[in-house]
């Protein structure tokens, strides 16, 4: 098996030591999960991120303890390309995303993007290529995020009681697209 899926390498988390999630837990992770911090990195952080990934060649980002990739995606009504930086993990020969959205009661953007346009791009610095996306459904969908909850980032436990059953944090699943 291949170190990567189409220039991102793979991050997997059942093999993922808990000392890692632990430690950028206690490294202000829970911190991170209230909800002024997280509009603070919403606002603050997150549209620095990109830039500052694509200036290093991906060898500097901001979120630190948690694999970080920036997504292209094509806006579902403007058409126009946009990035966005996320926590991704693979899953056999896919990327997963979780669309938290910080626990807030929409769905991020990039999600409605990859509903209408579901090819679209994964980077990190100038490692990357084109991909698939579809959502995750059912057993598939639950096991993905329960892993992510508990190997990646405690927040996404948060995340989904903070929604409080407004929605369902929906997960995703990017293939490498065969044209790349």
């Amino acid at each position: 098996m291949s170190a990567t899926l189409n220039g991102i390498p793979r991050v997997d988390l059942e093999a993922r030591p808990l000392w890692k999630r632990e430690l950028a837990w206690l490294a202000g992770g829970k911190l991170f999960t209230t909800e002024r911090a997280a509009a603070f990195w919403r606002r603050f952080v997150v549209p620095r991120e990109a830039p500052v990934m694509r200036a290093t060649h991906g060898r500097i980002r901001l979120s630190q303890g948690i694999p970080v990739l920036v997504l292209t995606s094509t806006g579902a009504r403007s058409g126009k390309q946009y990035e966005s930086p996320l926590a991704y993990f693979t899953d056999g020969d896919d990327v997963v995303l979780i669309a938290s959205n910080y626990g807030l009661e929409r769905h991020p953007g990039w999600y409605h993007n990859l509903l209408a346009h579901p090819e679209c791009e994964l980077h990190i610095g100038p490692r990357g290529g084109r991909f698939v996306a579809r959502q995750a459904t059912g057993a598939d969908r639950d096991r993905l995020y329960a892993l992510a909850a508990e190997r990646l980032n405690k927040g996404w436990h948060t995340y989904e009681q903070r929604t409080d059953g407004v929605r369902t944090i929906p997960v995703l699943r990017l293939s490498a697209d065969g044209r790349a």
